[in-house]
């Protein structure tokens, strides 16, 4: 690879501390390039020497968003699969990250949120109340088929 110009090695210095800080997932790092208005060849160029000295890593990334947000917002797999994909994250990086959940947290987190939903929530029937806190547990991005055990 040749040297980089001065603007992309402007850019790669920024993006490179911006990784330092949080882990970015490659495309809101190629987002940022377009804002320095470099070409593709060049945003390129600067992505690939990203990926060379580790500060982008798709896995890592991956692995990372998965734990917080099953561990922090209590999301599901299928929304948390949904957000990475969105980010355009591989089917086989979303998979190998979705191996992290522990299975019994997973469960004990949605028996959490469900009974908490439970709780809180005004039904005139028990059907009407646990079709409610089906939604809400659906939208965190459980599972239909654990939803209803959980229930």
């Amino acid at each position: 690879m040749n040297e980089l110009s001065e603007e992309q090695s402007r850019a790669f210095t920024k993006m490179a501390a911006l990784c330092s800080r949080a882990e970015k997932s490659p495309r809101a790092i190629e987002k940022k390039l377009e804002q320095w208005e470099l070409s593709e060849d060049e945003a390129q160029e600067v992505m690939q020497k990203l990926f060379e000295h580790k500060f982008l890593d798709e896995q890592r990334f991956a692995n990372s968003y998965v734990r917080d947000k099953y561990r922090f917002n209590k999301w599901g797999r299928v929304k948390i699969a949904f957000h990475l994909k969105a980010e355009n994250i591989s089917s086989k990086c979303i998979a190998e990250a979705m191996n992290e959940i522990d299975e019994e947290l997973y469960l004990q987190n949605l028996i959490e949120i469900t009974s908490e939903k439970k709780r809180k929530t005004k039904a005139k029937d028990d059907y009407e109340l646990r079709m409610k806190v089906a939604r809400f547990a659906q939208s965190r991005g459980f599972e239909p088929e654990i939803i209803f055990l959980a229930i």
